[in-house]
């Protein structure tokens, strides 16, 4: 959804053109380097290093800071300044849980409602994330960020058709959310075949205008919450984890590799 069509409720998150400011520039790279685990959970995030490490003043970072507080990636505490927001089992399912039904509740007002334009994202989005899917070699070093983005295009193809700006800023908020918890614990090299099965699934049944595709999606959504949550929970050893320590992101890819062998199901 673009500006120009946009009549009502939030403006979208995402523009095609370069941020408008520098505290814009800001927001959207600490937005990013955190949900892409380059900082890891209850990590601090000092203004001054935030300031060398974009070459963008200190009075941008600060703001760009309390922006992405207000939406969870990050805490203010007090006179101690701002951390990284902890990854908890509680907070994945609140999440997980709210996603499905934000996304589910846009996908059955596509379904009734979307016309040619909605059909034909669904399809082109469709089509560019199986051709992924299928890939013999997946390379690790970028394959993760590759399937993001056309997961992330095909839901929200799925979604689009909805006719809600509003709906569709929720469903916005919470796969960004989602991804930070499956960037830290999914191997997407070992990603569960079926995951394309399903994919192809809830589309045909989504252009078929055939409301299984929503109990599809459900399943799709519920069990790979679960599946996220084993990893977090092997991950910490059964326990509550201990607040992480800054490490270099190659350095947790090793750990992640070495740690789980198991297939990976995410949504």
């Amino acid at each position: 959804m673009t500006k120009t069509h946009l009549l009502w409720g939030p403006a979208p998150r995402r523009q095609i053109d370069a941020p408008k400011t520098l505290a814009d520039e800001a927001y959207q790279r600490i937005h990013d380097d955190i949900i892409r685990g380059e900082f890891a959970p209850n990590d601090k995030l000092q203004p001054d290093a935030l300031r060398e490490r974009y070459n963008i003043g200190l009075s941008p970072v600060r703001e760009a800071l309390s922006r992405v507080a207000l939406e969870g990636l990050a805490v203010a505490e007090g006179q101690r300044g701002f951390f990284v927001a902890p990854a908890t089992r509680a907070e994945l399912l609140d999440i997980a849980d709210l996603r499905i039904n934000f996304s589910v509740l846009s996908l059955e007002r596509s379904i009734r409602n979307g016309g040619d334009e909605w059909e034909n994202a669904v399809v082109t989005t469709y089509y560019q994330l199986n051709k992924l899917e299928n890939q013999a070699h997946r390379e690790a070093d970028t394959f993760h960020d590759e399937w993001e983005r056309r997961n992330r295009a095909f839901h929200q193809a799925l979604e689009s058709g909805c006719g809600s700006p509003w709906l569709l800023h929720f469903c916005d908020i919470l796969y960004d959310q989602l991804e930070r918890y499956r960037r830290r614990f999914v191997v997407y090299t070992d990603i569960d075949p079926t995951i394309a099965e399903e994919h192809k699934q809830i589309k045909e049944l989504a252009l078929a205008r055939d409301l299984d595709a929503c109990k599809v999606l459900k399943q799709h959504f519920e069990h790979a919450a679960r599946v996220i949550g084993g990893m977090m929970e092997k991950a910490e050893g059964g326990k509550a984890a201990p607040p992480a320590k800054k490490e270099k992101p190659a350095a947790r890819a090793k750990e992640k590799s070495g740690a789980k062998r198991t297939r990976a199901r995410v949504a």
